[in-house]
C-alpha cells in the first residue's frame, strides 16, 4: 500500500515538473553535450562550433545527409559542470550528485553553458537555477530528471568525462563497469549517443593514470553492449600535441603551466582537428543505425 502511494507520489511530482517544465516555455536542445570543467575551461565554443557546423566538418554521402536531417535545426547545447564524471549524472544522493547540484560555495555557479540553451552574455550557471537546468530532484539522479517526459529530449547526445573518475575506473575495472551500466540504464533507449574521453593532460603522469581508466572504460562499453559509440580522447596524437606542450594551457606570469588538467581553447581546437574522424564516424554511425525511428 505504502509503495503503491509513493510510486503515485512520484509519478505526480513527474508530471507537475514536466507541465512546469512546457509552461515554462522550454524548448529541448536537438543535439546535448555534457562533460566536465574542460569545457568551462577551453572546450565548449569549440564543441559548439563543431556541432552547428557538422556538415562542413563532416562532409555526408548523400544517405548521411537524408538522415541528417533529423539534426536540421541544429539546436546545440553544450554543459559542462565542474569535477563531475558519470557517477555525478547517475547517482540520486552524496557527493557525486552534489558536483552538479550543489550550489559553489564560492563562486555561487558550478557550470559553463553554450549554444541553445544560454542567450545570455554570461557562460556560468548553476545547475538547479533556470529552466534550462532543472537536473535535480530528491531521490532522482540528474539524468533521470533531466530526460523526464517533456524536458529534455535530444536527437544526439555526445559525453565527455574521464579525469574526475581517472584513479577509480584505472585502479577498478568493475567500478568502470558498474558506472557505465547505470549509465546504459539511465540514458534514453535508442537515442544516438557518444561518449569521448576528454583531452589529454599537460603532464605525463596524469595522463598515463587517465589512459589505463581510459582503456577500462572502453572495456567495460564493449562488454555491457552500449548504445553509445566510444571514442578515446586519448591518443597516441592527441598527447603528443598536448602533453609538455605548454602553449595548450594557462600559465602564470611566469610562463609557466598553472593548469595542468586543462587544455585551453587552442588546445580544444587542435584535438578536434585530430580527433575530427573518428567524431564523424561515431556521429553517422549513431545517426544511421537509430533511423528510421528517430524521423519518426
Amino acid at each position: 500500500m505504502l509503495k503503491n502511494l509513493l510510486r503515485g507520489l512520484t509519478l505526480a511530482t513527474l508530471m507537475t515538473t514536466a507541465a512546469n517544465a512546457q509552461d515554462s516555455g522550454f524548448e529541448s536542445p536537438t543535439i546535448l553535450i555534457l562533460g566536465d570543467s574542460q569545457i568551462s575551461f577551453g572546450s565548449g565554443p569549440v564543441f559548439l562550433e563543431f556541432f552547428e557546423n557538422i556538415k562542413s566538418h563532416c562532409p555526408p554521402s548523400p544517405k548521411q545527409a537524408e538522415n541528417l536531417e533529423v539534426l536540421a535545426d541544429m539546436k546545440v547545447a553544450v554543459i559542462g559542470v565542474r569535477s563531475t564524471s558519470l557517477p555525478s549524472w547517475t547517482s540520486t544522493m552524496g557527493r557525486a550528485k552534489g558536483a552538479i547540484c550543489d550550489v559553489d560555495p564560492k563562486w555561487q555557479v558550478n557550470a559553463g553553458t553554450y549554444g541553445f540553451i544560454n542567450t545570455t552574455g554570461n557562460k556560468y550557471k548553476q545547475i538547479g537555477r533556470g529552466d534550462n537546468y532543472q537536473f535535480c530532484a530528491k531521490d532522482q539522479s540528474a539524468f533521470e530528471v533531466m530526460f523526464r517526459p517533456d524536458y529534455y529530449d535530444p536527437k544526439l547526445i555526445l559525453l565527455s568525462f574521464l579525469g574526475n573518475s581517472a584513479k577509480t575506473w584505472a585502479n577498478s575495472y568493475d567500478a568502470a563497469l558498474r558506472d557505465v551500466q547505470k549509465m546504459n540504464a539511465q540514458l534514453p533507449a535508442g537515442t544516438p549517443c557518444i561518449f569521448m574521453t576528454t583531452a589529454p593532460s599537460y603532464s605525463k603522469k596524469i595522463t598515463d593514470l587517465r589512459i589505463k581508466a581510459q582503456g577500462n572504460l572502453e572495456r567495460a562499453f564493449a562488454e555491457t553492449g552500449s548504445q553509445c559509440s566510444f571514442i578515446r580522447g586519448a591518443t597516441p596524437e592527441t598527447v603528443a600535441a598536448n602533453q609538455g606542450n605548454r602553449h595548450f594551457f594557462r600559465v602564470n606570469k611566469a610562463g609557466k603551466v598553472k593548469d595542468p588538467y586543462h587544455p585551453n581553447t587552442k588546445a580544444a581546437e587542435n584535438f578536434f582537428m585530430i580527433a575530427m574522424d573518428d567524431i564523424c564516424t561515431a556521429v553517422y554511425d549513431q545517426i544511421d543505425a537509430a533511423m528510421p525511428a528517430l524521423g519518426e
